[in-house]
């Protein structure tokens, strides 16, 4: 990686954070609103910043983020709940080979659960991907999954007590499913829903 690319990577996870955490205080007042704020704030990245994770092509064309409109039916909050460890390690485009350790599950009411992962390098942090009944479909989601909770990014919604927020109007691509040569966690077994979920960001156009 060159020095121009690693600043502008550097620049792009601060701007993210910067969304998130604008996000998380208008979420606790309009979850609606905070959710419209995200969608602009990451149509904007992926229209401006020279670090989004685009192929040239589709970057002249590119004119928003397949989003729905929010609905709160799809939002919930939930206690992390011990679980039997279990580790993997995920080759990754960047960051090399990047350890997770599970730390436990969350239930999402009449969905089923998801594994929480526990991020063991540098910076640490949770990772929730998720993958649901629509994935690699015509008009569904993202076919490797999608991330709900990605701390060491700040993409987060944060917590209300002792309960994550699990928001999954909120749930988004990884790089990879917009260009070949990111390599990125995927969602395993543990992280799938057996439902579709039609909300939170869609295939995109030329989806990888």
């Amino acid at each position: 990686m060159n020095l121009d690319d690693a600043i502008d990577i550097a620049d792009w996870r601060l701007r993210v954070h910067e969304l998130y955490a604008d996000v998380r205080v208008q979420y606790a007042r309009n979850e609606a609103l905070a959710h419209r704020t995200w969608v602009d704030g990451r149509n904007e990245l992926f229209a401006e910043h020279p670090a989004a994770p685009l192929l040239e092509e589709d970057e002249d064309d590119f004119d928003g983020l397949d989003v729905p409109d929010y609905d709160p039916a799809w939002a919930f909050e939930a206690e992390i709940e011990e679980a039997p460890p279990a580790h993997m390690d995920v080759p990754t485009g960047t960051d090399g080979v990047v350890p997770f350790d599970r730390i436990g599950i969350v239930r999402l009411d009449g969905l089923g659960t998801l594994d929480v992962w526990w991020l063991g390098s540098y910076g640490g942090g949770i990772f929730i991907p998720v993958k649901d009944a629509s994935a690699g479909k015509d008009g569904g989601t993202y076919g490797g999954g999608r991330y709900l909770i990605d701390t060491v990014k700040g993409a987060d919604l944060g917590e209300r007590g002792s309960r994550l927020v699990l928001d999954l109007n909120f749930a988004y691509n990884p790089s990879c499913a917009y260009d070949p040569d990111w390599a990125c966690p995927l969602a395993p077994s543990g992280n799938t829903l057996q439902v579709a979920v039609p909300v939170g960001e869609r295939t995109f156009a030329d989806d990888y």
